[in-house]
């Protein structure tokens, strides 16, 4: 609990067995947090069995593998039923540390921002942490097309920890966002869209065998997603198409965004 708003942090779950436990053992340190629940997306080891054993976790399971983006939506889905002022999430495999869930979830609760990233790029920390040069050089690529498409300046859009307050998590049109890795994107494209401003703090972040990550061929799809969704935002911005992905808002002309 901050400051009489219930904080929820959400962990989207797979194959995640052998740093769930260390993940919520640290998280539990914090002492900010009222309630855990891990998505678990039909993992092939002992996450559920494992995630099913922490004290006061909810563990909701898929019957089947259905994305990182749907386990998401049901993430945020539970969180809001669970009467979530500020929701959090934080990947279970321990790439990103759980010692900064108290600074992001002061930036929701206090009303700065209703967004807060974790950014590996502020900082340095991204190939001092171990990011393949590959994926960097591609992380700093894509931020800079989104940023020019977008008109925005985030440091990175690709990190996996993310805080929202529940206002702005009820407003967005998730259910419309792809159920791979690219709804991360589409997520944040959606708030900048909304007109909100999106905080980060520096995140050092681990690599290591049990961290998750995807493969190239799933990277370069992400990549190409990413571009289509900046330039989709810019197109409905200007008023050349429509999209789903960015409903008008109110005050809008011909169906397109000012800022």
């Amino acid at each position: 609990m901050f400051r009489d708003k219930k904080v929820v942090v959400v962990m989207p779950a797979y194959n995640a067995a052998r740093t769930v436990r260390k993940t919520y053992e640290e998280l539990m340190d914090q002492g900010v947090v009222d309630r855990v629940i891990v998505v678990d997306d039909a993992s092939q080891d002992e996450t559920v069995a494992v995630a099913g054993t922490l004290p006061g976790v909810r563990v909701h399971v898929h019957a089947a593998n259905r994305g990182y983006g749907a386990n998401q939506k049901t993430c945020y889905r539970l969180a809001l039923e669970e009467g979530a002022d500020i929701i959090i999430m934080v990947h279970p495999d321990y790439q990103y540390t759980p010692k900064l869930v108290p600074a992001m979830t002061a930036i929701i609760g206090n009303e700065l921002y209703p967004c807060v990233l974790g950014s590996r790029i502020l900082g340095g920390y991204a190939l001092r942490g171990g990011m393949p040069l590959w994926k960097y050089v591609a992380n700093r690529f894509l931020t800079l097309a989104g940023n020019l498409l977008m008109s925005a300046k985030l440091s990175e859009y690709h990190t996996g920890y993310r805080a929202f307050s529940r206002p702005l998590l009820e407003s967005l049109p998730i259910d419309v966002n792809s159920d791979d890795f690219v709804f991360d994107n589409q997520m944040l494209a959606q708030i900048l869209w909304s007109g909100h401003t999106i905080a980060e703090i520096s995140c050092p972040t681990k690599y290591f065998p049990e961290a998750s990550s995807i493969n190239l061929r799933r990277s370069i799809t992400y990549g190409f997603g990413c571009l289509a969704t900046a330039l989709t935002y810019r197109l409905v911005r200007m008023g050349v198409i429509s999209s789903r992905l960015f409903p008008p808002r109110k005050n809008d002309t011909n169906g397109s965004a000012r800022g």
